[in-house]
């Protein structure tokens, strides 16, 4: 038997792989899209214009960006798949559910194949095709319909206006691309990392999306905005006896701290100044709850740096859209969404699977 190498918990800090997509600077509080400031491209840059960023590899210009929302309709607008949505959206409430049953079945409808047996362009094909049906699919579940394709107008626009039943205004369109464009991809967190996982083996794109979106699922991954949101309203006005209750009890206060980042998250500052943008009581009352929670882990855990993550002012600015909390996780994933596809293309030009070994600490064998 070879020897095995001890590594840690989690696998905190190993390469895994290589990546031209992006890269995140914990120690620096600082992330990138290929070579791209992200902070920057969410404050600056459309949704589709990122999405061809991270799949297609750079940032368009008109002709270019003009192209590719072309090839999203195309790819949409697949025979059969309307009827598919509609009966998705009649077996399920529930929006994450519903994709992951949805994406399987896409598949069969297109006849995709598995990505060893296909060139970049099918891939590709296959990437933005899957990614295009998913804010339809999450909106088609949460409102009871399918709403048709939603990049004519634009993917933010098109999801607010299903999702809220009316136009959404220019603030609210701004705010929710910043948001969706900051949360596109994030290094090699546990849903990316389990697409590439299955992208190592060869299978069709749908499998890479559906697995990555059963890791997003789960409670300490992509499950803490809505988590965020429901300690504000339990805290109430006067956040700090509560607080202090559930540090007391050993209890984690969602929406703060992170495993990579060890000073300010910067897509929460990001995201605090969106929503500092919009102002109001909830506003005024996250931010409380942000230095007081801030300060008291200071206090009870001082060998740790905990700030608020991403997930805490994302739940604050999603509200503020008119974005229901219960669609606050599926959002998340229809950003994540794009990541994922980008490194499934990246990953299916590697012929190796990912196959690590375990040590074993059971019982003897048996003589």
């Amino acid at each position: 038997m070879s020897e095995l190498i001890d590594v840690p918990r989690g696998l905190t800090g190993v390469v895994a792989a290589e990546t031209t997509i992006g890269d995140v600077d914990g120690e620096a509080g600082v992330y990138h899209y290929r070579g791209y400031s992200a902070v920057d491209l969410a404050r600056e840059r459309s949704f589709e214009e990122v999405w061809q960023l991270l799949v297609v590899g750079a940032l368009p210009d008109a002709e270019r960006r003009a192209a590719f929302l072309g090839r999203v309709a195309e790819l949409d607008a697949h025979p059969g798949v309307g009827d598919l949505i509609e009966t998705v959206a009649a077996r399920t409430d529930d929006p994450l559910t519903g994709l992951r049953a949805a994406w399987p079945l896409v598949a069969s409808v297109r006849g995709s194949r598995p990505l060893y047996d296909l060139d970049e362009d099918a891939r590709a094909d296959d990437a933005i095709a899957f990614a295009a049906v998913a804010p339809r699919v999450l909106a088609a579940v949460a409102r009871g319909s399918d709403p048709g394709p939603l990049a004519g107008s634009g993917t933010v626009e098109a999801y607010l206006a299903a999702l809220t039943g009316g136009a959404p205004d220019a603030a609210h369109e701004r705010a929710l691309t910043a948001y969706l464009i900051a949360a596109m991809d994030h290094g090699f967190n546990a849903s990316t990392f389990t697409a590439r996982v299955i992208a190592s083996t060869g299978a069709d794109m749908a499998a890479c999306l559906t697995g990555a979106l059963g890791a997003l699922s789960g409670p300490l991954h992509g499950g803490a905005p809505a988590r965020a949101l429901d300690s504000l309203d339990r805290a109430g006005d006067d956040p700090e006896p509560w607080i202090r209750g559930e540090l007391a009890a050993g209890r984690r206060l969602m929406g703060f701290g992170h495993a990579v980042y060890r000073t300010t998250d910067p897509r929460s500052a990001l995201l605090r100044t969106v929503a500092e943008g919009f102002g109001g009581p909830r506003v005024a009352q996250a931010l409380a709850f942000q230095q007081t929670a801030e300060r008291l882990l200071a206090a009870h855990k001082p060998d740790r740096s905990l700030h608020a993550n991403v997930e805490f002012y994302a739940a604050v600015v999603m509200e503020e859209c008119g974005i229901p909390p219960e669609m606050f996780t599926p959002t998340f994933a229809l950003a994540r969404t794009v990541g994922w596809t980008a490194h499934v293309l990246e990953q299916a030009r590697d012929r190796k699977i990912i196959r690590p070994s375990a040590r074993y600490v059971g019982v003897p064998v048996h003589g």
